[in-house]
């Protein structure tokens, strides 16, 4: 693949702190991809993380669908997101970015912004959606925008769809992975790291399934009990950044050190918070079966290999993740309506053919599930370029 279209460095004349986009390519003059904030945030980074959103569009390439795959891009600024200063800065970032969103980057929450933050900041920037790029490829860009609205509407159980449906599109990640390798779903143990949005959702599905969430870890630490945790009691007891108030763990639940669901004794671990947090060192204590690659980037590509040597699978993130974004594409170009029951069915169906479908050729590559997800992407890439053109 070749290199980004376009890359940007931008400092904030107010605090002196940077931010970036990177647009690896454009499909019919868009690209999609959230917004992060975090502390050592770089281009580096973002470069990698809009590479990925050019893989998560491909991937979900359906010539039958009406929504058709964008370009990938990815934005992000360096700043811890509760410090006092993130939210003048996330405003300042966005009005400064504005031509770009206004005419070609369609973007969203991602690591420490919530939709609802963006959106405010957003507004306050002068934009009139941060997916506005889009809209002239709608056929109908009224019906469109309210029937996206009228999803983000929607609550199940008190936690709006938005938050749900990618942790739906995980855990059915991981279903599928388990049933191709006729693993019984019933007592299967998961560690996940991060209990946010993502991790949050994505251990509620799995223990609705009837796996067992053995160990969960947040900015404080480990909570682990190998008997299966209460993942309902501990996702009522969060704050908005998905820490866990102690005062609502039982009294068989540990309190382990922050990096003690590594070495967890499980099977599948969801790392669903940090990029880079599997490192060549962190490895070494993994005795899991698969890694489910929730989070961006979170397992090194050094890491990674040595771990696909010893057996251990690791399901990428441009397969895993991908179904938040599919999600509003799904929504806004009416491939399903704004109702729940529909957002889910989709988002399985979808999802488990799309696993289904990178292990399969893992298998007759003799490859990993990554390697195989880049071939996949390859083959598509071609076919989305001859029907809708790109710049890159």
């Amino acid at each position: 693949m070749t290199a980004p279209l376009m890359s940007l460095v931008w400092t904030d004349h107010v605090t002196g702190r940077q931010g970036f986009l990177v647009v690896d390519r454009l499909v019919r003059g868009v690209a999609s991809g959230g917004l992060r904030m975090r502390p050592g945030c770089t281009l580096d980074e973002v470069t990698g993380l809009a590479r990925g959103m050019t893989m998560k569009e491909a991937l979900h390439y359906n010539p039958e669908s009406r929504y058709v795959p964008l370009g990938g891009a990815k934005g992000g600024i360096d700043c811890d997101p509760q410090a006092p200063e993130a939210y003048g800065l996330l405003v300042r970032y966005l009005r400064a970015m504005r031509p770009c969103i206004e005419s070609f980057w369609t973007t969203g929450e991602d690591l420490g912004l919530t939709q609802d933050l963006v959106d405010r900041a957003a507004a306050e920037a002068g934009l009139v959606s941060s997916v506005q790029a889009v809209y002239p490829l709608l056929d109908d860009e009224a019906a469109a925008r309210r029937r996206l609205a009228d999803a983000f509407e929607v609550e199940v159980d008190g936690i709006g769809l938005d938050g749900l449906v990618g942790g739906c599109g995980v855990a059915e990640s991981v279903l599928a992975a388990l049933d191709r390798a006729g693993v019984p779903h019933a007592g299967t143990r998961v560690a996940v790291q991060g209990l946010g949005t993502m991790g949050g959702a994505t251990a509620r599905f799995l223990a609705r399934s009837g796996l067992r969430i053995v160990a969960v870890a947040d900015i404080k630490g480990t909570i682990a009990d190998p008997e299966g945790l209460d993942v309902e009691a501990l996702l009522a007891a969060r704050d908005a950044y998905g820490t866990v108030d102690r005062a609502a763990l039982r009294p068989d639940d540990r309190e382990l050190p922050g990096d003690a669901w590594l070495s967890a004794d499980a099977d599948v671990l969801v790392p669903a918070a940090v990029s880079y947090a599997i490192g060549t060192a962190d490895q070494e204590r993994i005795t899991a079966r698969w890694i489910v690659e929730a989070a961006n980037m979170p397992v090194l590509p050094a890491a990674e290999e040595l771990l696909s040597a010893r057996g251990v699978t690791v399901l990428p993130d441009v397969v895993v993740n991908s179904g938040t974004n599919a999600w509003w594409w799904w929504t806004l170009f009416g491939d399903i309506g704004p109702c729940a029951d529909e957002a889910f069915a989709h988002t399985r169906r979808s999802m488990r053919a799309l696993v289904d479908r990178v292990l399969a050729r893992a298998e007759a590559d003799g490859t990993t599930p990554r390697a195989a997800a880049h071939a996949i992407v390859a083959d598509r890439l071609p076919v989305i370029a001859d029907r809708f053109g790109w710049y890159r």
